[in-house]
């Protein structure tokens, strides 16, 4: 497998298992606003979580290693942005992973018989600490784009849409932070990340990268 298709297969699985951890695994126990019903949905089912947690943790290493990878494949078109692109996504990768331990903070405070609104506490930091690593890999996202964009790898849309995925992740963390009771009315611009990196990531499997097209 060349390091474009494997870029590709872990692009996807970061993507797989990012959605089954928050939908299928986390979202199924999390009752935003009733700390109570929470604490009692994981007490239920702690395997749940620990799952959620093993799915992430793993999510987050592949994007380590998809950080080398993308550095090694987009390094001919700049090498200066290329690293700063990999930097700023082992970057956010190093944030999920450490908010992860919020996570896991959660499952202790509740089996050592503990406040369920410390526990849900503990759950939001685990959100915020990705939300904030959604800030440094807007930043990789918009570089990446450029690079994309220069390189001739990939139809200069697609560049364009990875990096329009970038604005809307630092936005959407922005607004966050900033803004919190203007969350729910950007959410669906969430969309546009989701099809870009799902096209890159498909392109990656399918096509590869390369050769660059001329001037």
């Amino acid at each position: 497998m060349g390091a474009a298709r494997l870029a590709g297969a872990l692009y996807l699985l970061i993507i797989l298992l990012g959605l089954t951890s928050e939908v299928a695994l986390r979202g199924s126990l999390i009752m935003p606003g009733d700390a109570v019903a929470t604490a009692e949905a994981i007490l239920a089912q702690p395997g749940t979580l620990r799952l959620s947690l093993a799915a992430d943790t793993v999510m987050a290493l592949a994007d380590v290693a998809l950080a080398v990878l993308l550095y090694l494949l987009l390094r001919p078109v700049s090498a200066a942005l290329a690293l700063m692109a990999m930097v700023f996504r082992l970057v956010q990768a190093a944030l999920i992973a450490m908010s992860l331990l919020f996570q896991y903070g959660a499952l202790l405070i509740l089996h050592g018989d503990g406040a369920p609104e410390a526990a849900m506490l503990a759950l939001e930091l685990h959100g915020h600490g990705y939300d904030l690593g959604l800030v440094f890999f807007g930043v990789n996202s918009l570089l990446t784009g450029w690079l994309l964009v220069l390189s001739g790898f990939v139809p200069k849309l697609l560049g364009w849409l990875i990096a329009a995925a970038g604005v809307v992740y630092i936005l959407g963390s922005t607004i966050l932070f900033m803004a919190p009771a203007m969350a729910d009315l950007f959410a669906p611009a969430y969309l546009l990340p989701v099809l870009s990196e799902t096209a890159f990531c498909l392109w990656l499997l399918i096509r590869g990268l390369g050769p660059r097209a001329p001037g």
